[in-house]
């Protein structure tokens, strides 16, 4: 895939898909060629807005835009049946996290993507934020040593949870960053709490990286994304520590036996940094580089089955009261 302009197909046109969208019709080596949704009239308002065909179906979008990726934002727990639609006809694509809710479902898009040798990214774009990449360095140059232990704590307003969607639909972030950055976890155990009363919306889990060293994951949805460092990244090595303050806003390291830190945080015009949604874009750049050079994606729809896999040990881990080792790779 070597041209310049690459045609592309949104199928959602709810809230996140407005990112999708915007996107799309900002770039200039992108023609965004239409749009599906599942109601008619939020469909043809999105349309309208970016000056694009709407279609109510998946099958009509393709047959009339013939598009050379197709990006997927639906809500969470609709993703398994309309990705299997895309896949088996033919098309590469970029789809929202998370992948699906369920392992099996999971291995049936990925074979289904793999026997037709199908591009298949999935959106984890906290990796992209500037301070996360700042982090990711500084481990890679070595300046914090070795890693001993790692905190990800993230929470806000949620709805229901009565299928672990706290968990599934946004921990997923967590999972995926802290094995980003420390590698691989091969061990959880996990506690849960119902105490709200609309499933388990809150959870603590205690991670064990392959490495030796040890985490911790906490996630709310009775939280509030109000409060300042509702997001909170914390590395610790034997050489010195990171700390990323809600995802987009800040970044230190310090050194051990250093009582002064090196801070980053956005200046007043860089919007670029400041602002969380434009992860995604910069995660859209490496993306679409990757496809259009014929390349693997950054972030391939494998990531998503990880975390899921991560996930689901941490239910098991409570439904048992024990901890859950050797999470292999699916």
């Amino acid at each position: 895939m070597n041209n310049s302009i690459i045609k592309i197909a949104l199928v959602g046109a709810g809230g996140w898909g407005r990112q999708h969208a915007r996107i799309l019709a900002g770039r200039p080596d992108v023609e965004f060629c239409g749009i599906a949704g599942r109601t008619p009239e939020k469909t043809r308002v999105r349309a309208e807005m970016y000056g694009v065909p709407y279609y109510t179906d998946i099958q009509t979008l393709l047959k009339k835009t013939h598009p050379d990726l197709v990006s997927l934002c639906l809500p969470n727990k609709g993703h398994f049946d309309a990705t299997l639609e895309i896949i088996r006809a033919g098309y590469p694509l970029l789809v929202e996290k998370p992948l699906v809710f369920s392992l099996d479902e999971a291995d049936v898009l990925l074979r289904e993507a793999a026997q037709r040798d199908l591009f298949f990214a999935i959106n984890f774009n906290h990796r992209y934020a500037r301070p996360v990449q700042m982090a990711q360095q500084a481990i890679q140059d070595g300046r914090l040593g070795q890693v001993v232990h790692a905190l990800w704590r993230f929470g806000g307003e949620g709805g229901s949870c009565f299928d672990h969607d706290n968990l599934i639909e946004t921990q997923c972030h967590g999972f995926d960053m802290l094995e980003f950055l420390c590698g691989p976890v091969d061990s959880v155990a996990a506690q849960m709490t119902d105490m709200t009363g609309k499933g388990y919306s809150t959870l603590s889990v205690a991670l064990h990286f392959a490495t030796g060293g040890v985490g911790a994951m906490i996630g709310s949805y009775d939280a509030s994304y109000a409060y300042p460092n509702t997001h909170l990244l914390e590395i610790n090595g034997t050489s010195g520590r990171v700390v990323v303050d809600d995802t987009v806003r800040r970044y230190s390291y310090q050194a051990v036996g250093n009582e002064t830190a090196e801070v980053w945080q956005a200046g007043y015009f860089n919007d670029e940094d400041r602002e969380f949604h434009k992860t995604f874009d910069k995660y859209f750049d490496v993306m679409l580089d990757a496809f259009r050079k014929g390349n693997p994606p950054p972030v391939p729809a494998q990531a998503g089955r990880r975390a899921l896999a991560l996930a689901q040990a941490c239910i098991q881990s409570f439904e048992t009261g024990v901890r859950v080792e050797h999470i292999a790779y699916g």
